[in-house]
């Protein structure tokens, strides 16, 4: 027994050596206060966190989202704020020869004193910050200050000083009360905290992102790079580069582990010299799991770490989850121009997915689990990729550690975006750091599709009017932006990508054809917004062509329940009262815009409950019609991204998802027109119904078409079923039908062409085509019928018509805390559909909150 007491005693002590030899890292986010630097009372503060939020914590203003609250605010980001808080140390973290203090993320101009003396100042939102404290840190009562500068009393004086006015068509500054002094381009923090056409101007600053102590002896891992350079399913070749930081002459073991094959890759003896040591590792995978995007395959990651040996003592250790795949962007000569799609594990990806922006204008307010709802959102509508756009932020950690785990590729945007920078001197160098730390800190994720230097500049430049006006103005200010902008994102850009991410995709903007902005649907990606912003009827969408549409959109309010969040008032639930024009920032034409079209292709909602259901709907089958057009069209296109899956606020926009997390009509019909098979009928010629089958199956698969014209009141037309086969990962004509033939007579404002296809396997994908403008269609009243059956988690609801019940909506009145599995949907007569409502409303409540309503019932 006393020699088991040894031996475990010596077991407990050589576990506390190893850790004792690891680096040691602690939090500094308790104890925190703040106060308006010219005030004099202290409060309570929240770290991470920015001004704002604190303010609200205290009561010291009113949800700037609620009502018009955004106007009473406008005063904080004209004042300056200091944070501070006192901590101790351990005497184990004390003891370590090295101690660095660490902020991921200060927002925006800071000034950092530890213990009365200055460590750090900051000037750049997106880039991290740390200094050496190792001589100032003590035991007990250390000080730690963080003086916030007001980034508007600081930019303001470097816009003056420019004789010119950089464009920046989103800088809500005269709602912040600086005129037309639009400052936020000289500003490197996020663009869309200036305002923008479906978010509130909210200039934050504060402790955004953690602050940690980091302390070591001898030697620690500085950052891992996992390269690569030829990856198919017989064999991954991968160079790694392991930096090592040392602060002596030290001789370490170096080793890659495999953890998930239990295997160690590569192992080496290194001798380390005082400084940065960058050490390569080479190893070769055979026949490796390869990671898939969400439809094609698992996301398979696996669990690889580097560590770092002293004497036989393991001193530190670098874990990271790694998708092991190969992923291009094929860019060739073809017959119609030049291709532009992505080429994973040698397959052609068709991108299917949505434009991603913050999703608070309070970052820290964004919890793990609003992230993880946000990527599983995008997963459940079948959405393979994601565009990281560039007027927000490069986001957390977590956002691409969900990526990679459930297989949504990332389209990464720089932050910059609608607006011309001056780029050079200190500002060019701010910007290469800011891409450095954040190309190293995203580089090894399998989500990482590609990177681009900007949302929309270089078409703003060439096609916006605004290079003839400065050229106007004055030739030379026009010639220095152009060079600016040419060393910002043709030279600075790319080379950082090229250093830290050898052999990833860098586009130069989006859209982009060419370096002159020039319009090329044959060649490049493409926004295009000339249905919303061009007023073109919404059967443009089915003759638009391009390689890749990065972004399209229409836009709706959220549901009615949402709205009653943030604007209770009956007095406000008008379209132009003053609380929904403030909740809606593409200004009065936008909402004018959207009753126009509804007015011209729907018909006039007979209230403002009525107007925001049926302003989804209009929205969701504008996107569908996209949507199965751009698929239609596969491979001339290869990618359909939608503006915008979510939202930072509560507003009118053009999400699929509102502020809240609510799924709007447009997202559950994303999840039939991003399916892995669509069934997609089109009336291109007139006279002549074409039904195409798309598919992004990697093997072709065979099954039955059934085509049917059905009467709006009950009973079938037409009916064709066949037999056909569905080729792999492409768009194919299964089916031809004359229209006369297959109405029989009858109008088309009295039918509704279904298609059904089903697979082998028993999978069934259903469509449902209209032959008219919905404002002539001719929909009976429906009676819908309602069984409830109670199931763990909520009720299993079958509804069920006995006509055509179009847009059949469930909502439970005065809840917005549910889910319903699918909405919007459309009933044909005689044929039930269940959906399932996770809510935790008892029974009783639950039957008389109740509600279901189809569009008949809405004009």
């Amino acid at each position: 027994m006393k020699i088991n007491r040894i031996i475990t005693l010596l077991l407990v002590a050589i576990q506390f050596s190893m850790m004792d030899a690891r680096p040691l890292q602690q939090f500094i986010h308790e104890g925190w206060s703040f106060r308006q630097a010219r005030g004099t009372n202290w409060y309570p503060a929240t770290v991470p966190g920015v001004v704002h939020t604190d303010l609200l914590n205290n009561g010291l203003i009113e949800d700037p989202f609620y009502r018009l609250n955004e106007r009473g605010v406008q005063w904080v980001d004209k004042e300056d704020w200091m944070y501070r808080t006192t901590f101790d140390v351990s005497p184990e973290l004390l003891s370590k020869e090295n101690i660095i203090l660490r902020f991921d993320g200060l927002d925006t101009y800071a000034d950092v004193t530890l213990n009365g003396k200055k460590i750090l100042s900051a000037d750049n939102m997106f880039r991290e910050w740390q200094a050496d404290v190792s001589s100032l840190l003590k035991l007990k009562d250390n000080q730690l200050e963080v003086y916030l500068h007001s980034p508007i009393k600081i930019a303001i004086p470097k816009w003056e000083a420019v004789p010119f006015r950089y464009r920046s068509s989103n800088d809500q500054s005269e709602n912040g009360g600086l005129f037309d002094r639009k400052v936020g381009v000289f500003v490197r923090k996020a663009g869309y905290h200036f305002g923008w056409d479906w978010g509130p101007r909210l200039v934050t600053s504060g402790i955004w992102r953690p602050v940690t102590l980091e302390a070591w002896n001898d030697a620690r891992i500085n950052d891992v790079f996992y390269n690569q350079k030829a990856v198919t399913e017989r064999e991954a070749s991968i160079d790694v580069v392991v930096e090592l930081l040392a602060d002596k002459e030290v001789t370490v073991e170096l080793k890659v582990v495999n953890r998930t094959d239990h295997r160690t890759e590569n192992r080496k003896s290194v001798h380390l010299t005082k400084g940065l040591n960058k050490v390569p590792v080479s190893f070769t995978m055979k026949k490796p799991k390869l990671w898939w995007t969400n439809g094609l395959g698992e996301p398979f990651l696996y669990d690889m770490a580097v560590t770092l040996d002293l004497n036989g003592t393991e001193i530190d250790v670098k874990e990271q989850k790694l998708g092991v795949r190969s992923l291009k962007v094929i860019t060739a000569p073809d017959r119609y121009g030049e291709s532009f799609y992505f080429e994973l594990n040698g397959k052609p990806l068709f991108a299917k997915g949505s434009n991603y922006i913050p999703c608070d204008n309070f970052l820290p307010r964004v919890t793990d689990s609003i992230y993880d709802k946000t990527i599983r959102d995008a997963v459940a509508a079948n959405m393979n990729m994601l565009r990281v756009w560039g007027g927000g932020i490069y986001e957390n950690d977590l956002f691409y550690e969900l990526c990679d785990e459930q297989g949504i590729l990332v389209w990464q945007d720089f932050m910059f975006a609608c607006s011309m920078f001056p780029a050079e001197g200190d500002l060019l160098e701010n910007i290469r750091r800011e891409a450095i730390d954040n190309v190293r800190r995203l580089r090894n994720h399998a989500c990482i599709a590609l990177w681009c230097g900007n949302n929309e500049c270089l078409d703003a430049w060439f096609n916006w009017n605004w290079k003839p006006t400065y050229d106007r103005q004055n030739p030379a200010y026009s010639e220095l932006i152009w060079k600016q902008f040419k060393d910002q994102y043709f030279v600075t850009l790319p080379q950082v990508v090229e250093e830290y991410h050898p052999g990833a995709c860098y586009r130069k903007s989006s859209p982009y054809s060419d370096d002159k902005g020039t319009r090329n649907h044959t060649v490049g990606d493409m926004h295009y917004w000339e249905v919303w912003q061009g007023l073109k009827p919404l059967s443009e969408f089915n003759k638009e062509r391009s390689r890749f549409f990065s972004e399209y959109g229409f836009q709706s309010f959220p549901e009615f329940e949402s709205i009653k969040r943030y604007a209770p008032h009956a007095g406000d639930w008008e379209l132009t009262s003053e609380v929904m024009m403030a909740h809606q920032r593409g200004g009065t034409a936008a909402n004018k815009r959207i009753n126009d079209f509804l007015l011209t292709e729907y018909r006039k909602p007979k209230d403002f409950r009525a107007f925001t259901y049926m302003s989804q709907l209009l929205q969701a089958d504008a996107m569908k019609m996209a949507m199965e057009a751009h698929r239609r069209d596969m491979p001339y296109c290869m990618g359909s991204l939608v503006w915008q899956h979510n939202d930072c606020w509560p507003v009118a926009s053009w999400s699929s998802r509102d502020y809240y997390g609510r799924w709007k009509a447009q997202h559950y019909f994303t999840v039939k027109s991003f399916d892995d098979i669509l069934v997609s009928p089109i009336e291109k010629s007139k006279g002549l119904l074409e039904v195409y089958a798309v598919s992004d199956r990697l093997k072709q698969t065979s099954g039955t078409l059934t085509v049917r014209v059905l009467k709006l009141t009950g009973g079938t037309v037409k009916q064709v079923v066949k037999k056909v086969n569905v080729p792999a990962n492409t768009s194919t004509p299964i089916w031809t039908g004359d229209m006369d033939e297959l109405l029989g007579g009858l109008s088309r404002t009295d039918v509704v062409v279904n298609v059904n296809y089903k697979d082998k396997g028993g999978r069934e994908y259903v469509n449902n085509y209209f032959l008219a403008k919905q404002k002539d269609m001719r929909y009976p009243e429906a009676r819908i019928q309602k069984e409830i059956i109670p199931v763990e988690g909520g009720y299993e609801v079958t509804l069920s018509s006995d006509v055509f019940a179009r847009g059949v909506f469930v909502s439970i009145e005065g809840d917005t805390d549910n889910f319903v599995s699918d909405n919007y949907m459309d009933l044909l007569p005689g044929e039930p559909v269940k959906v399932r409502v996770n809510t935790s409303l008892a029974s009783s409540p639950f039957t008389a909150k109740l509600k279901v309503v189809s569009f008949s019932e809405m004009y």
